[in-house]
């Protein structure tokens, strides 16, 4: 990923979840890692396969990141 598409996905990112604090930051591999502030939420990969360009964001959810959610009411 160059740095030209690295900033439109940083700026959608940001528009999509509206939050401006959100960043990527371009690693060896052609990946970006992303940023939430100082914390690391995902990765973004560009994929031109099949001549369709796309990013793809992966954000693991870690099991001890998460509220017991015991006092969150579900939708009916």
């Amino acid at each position: 990923m160059n740095r030209s598409e690295l900033l439109r996905v940083e700026s959608y990112l940001r528009r999509k979840f509206g939050n401006n604090l959100i960043s990527l930051k371009e690693q060896k591999d052609g990946s970006c890692e992303v940023e939430l502030g100082d914390e690391f939420i995902g990765v973004v990969y560009r994929d031109d396969e099949d001549d369709d360009l796309s990013y793809d964001f992966h954000m693991a959810i870690l099991d001890i990141d998460l509220d017991e959610g015991t006092d969150i009411p579900l939708p009916d």
